[in-house]
């Protein structure tokens, strides 16, 4: 569904990612997994065209996105929920929510997806007229996730959706993506849980220093030796 063909990317004159290669398939999720400083935010931001790359494609069901601004992506159906949550802080759950459904493709549909949204999520629905700055971590991160799924995401990109959040929330955003994933949205994640990302994941792709330096089932690189010691102090 998406592929990546030799991405460099630069920020001035650092380079960011070197030749990274690989593709995520319909209605799996692929952790994208690594260091702090990795890479991983960066590749999300070429896909959604935030960040150009210098050189390689970005392509989406073969056709070519690489020279496709970020809004006519978000159209073509990926959407990406980024770190730190960017709400809107003096607008409120509901009115947070429904910017998600701004594209055109989304916008007839926005009253469906908003209830199938509070279903997932009901304290958003309980909370729907609350300032989104007043919400717990936990609950804005439910709203990042709602208002991106608004937009009626084929591929949905998470970075690092559970970072600062206890355990128990932690639990519940996994058992979320697991949920959106079964009900055939794509996902492409991003999180610093590696052991827990890669036993949500089907698939993975570490990345060292902007380079991919591993891809494969993610159960099989649960086992793998060098991942263990480098993330998981095994």
């Amino acid at each position: 569904m998406l592929r990546l063909e030799g991405v460099d990317a630069f920020y001035g004159d650092l380079q960011a990612l070197a030749d990274v290669s690989f593709e995520v398939r319909d209605k799996e999720i692929v952790a994208l997994v690594g260091a702090n400083a990795a890479g991983k935010s960066t590749t999300l931001r070429v896909i959604s065209g935030l960040v150009a790359p210098r050189r390689g494609r970005v392509l989406l069901n073969d056709e070519d996105l690489t020279a496709l601004p970020a809004h006519q992506r978000v159209d073509r159906g990926i959407v990406q929920v980024p770190e730190g949550r960017h709400l809107f802080p003096f607008m409120t759950v509901a009115e947070n929510l429904l910017l998600g459904a701004h594209v055109d493709r989304a916008r007839g549909e926005r009253d469906r997806t908003l209830a199938h949204v509070y279903g997932l999520f009901p304290v958003l629905g309980e909370r729907r007229t609350q300032l989104a700055g007043s919400l717990s971590g936990g609950e804005q991160q439910m709203c990042a996730i709602g208002r991106a799924l608004m937009a009626l995401p084929r591929i949905l990109m998470l970075d690092e959706p559970t970072l600062g959040l206890a355990p128990v929330l932690v639990a519940r955003i996994f058992e979320t993506v697991r949920t959106i994933n079964g009900q055939g949205v794509t996902v492409l994640l991003v999180e610093q849980n590696v052991r827990q990302a890669l036993t949500l994941a089907h698939r993975a792709c570490v990345l060292e220093s902007g380079r991919l330096v591993l891809e494969g089932q993610a159960r099989d690189l649960l086992g793998d030796e060098r991942l263990k010691r480098a993330y998981l102090g095994l």
